[in-house]
C-alpha cells in the first residue's frame, strides 16, 4: 500500500521549491530521503505505510530537538535556530500531541484498567505504556508518556 503521506510530502516540496523556500526544501529533501533509505533497507524494497513514514518523520524530529539542545549548549545558537526550523517544518506531518490534561487521563485510565487486571510493579509499567503509547499516537514523546506512567504508578 503507497503511502499517500509520501505523496503529500513530495507534493509539498514542489510548492516549497516554486516558492524558493529553502529550509523546507533542505528538510523535506532530507526526510525523503531518510523515507527511501527505510524502504530500501533489507533484502528487498518495500512501500512504507503512513504510519512507518510517520515513525521515521518521528525520529527526524527527535535529531533535530537533539542537534538543537547541543548546538545551543555549544554557544552555536545560529545551528540551533536552524534545526529548529528544520524540526518545525517536519512537526507539521506528525499528529498533535496530548495535552498534559488528557495525557494524565489516558494514563489514569490505563493504570486503573492494568490494577484491575492484577498487574502491578514493572508488568504493570509495561502493560500501562504500551496501551496509552497506542491511544495517544505518534504525535506524543514517548518519553513524556513513560514519565507519566512511571509518576502515577509510583
Amino acid at each position: 500500500m503507497a503511502s499517500t503521506l509520501k505523496d503529500q510530502i513530495q507534493s509539498d516540496l514542489t510548492e516549497a521549491i516554486r516558492a524558493q523556500d529553502g529550509t523546507t526544501v533542505s528538510t523535506l529533501r532530507l526526510v525523503l530521503t531518510a523515507v527511501t533509505r527505510a524502504e530500501t533497507a533489507g533484502d528487498e524494497h518495500v512501500e512504507l505505510d503512513d504510519d512507518q513514514v510517520l515513525a521515521v518523520i518521528g525520529t527526524e524530529v527527535k535529531r533535530r530537538v537533539e542537534a538543537a539542545a547541543t548546538y545551543a549548549d555549544a554557544g552555536r545558537e545560529d545551528r540551533a535556530v536552524t534545526e529548529r526550523a528544520e524540526q518545525a517544518v517536519l512537526e507539521r506531518y506528525l499528529p498533535a500531541a496530548l495535552s498534559d490534561d488528557e495525557l494524565a487521563t489516558a494514563v489514569a485510565e490505563e493504570v486503573a484498567a492494568a490494577l484491575a487486571a492484577g498487574k502491578e510493579g514493572k508488568a504493570a509499567t509495561g502493560v500501562v505504556i504500551k496501551a496509552v503509547r497506542a491511544r495517544a499516537g505518534a504525535g506524543t514523546d514517548g518519553r513524556r508518556i513513560a514519565d507519566a506512567v512511571n509518576a502515577a504508578l509510583a
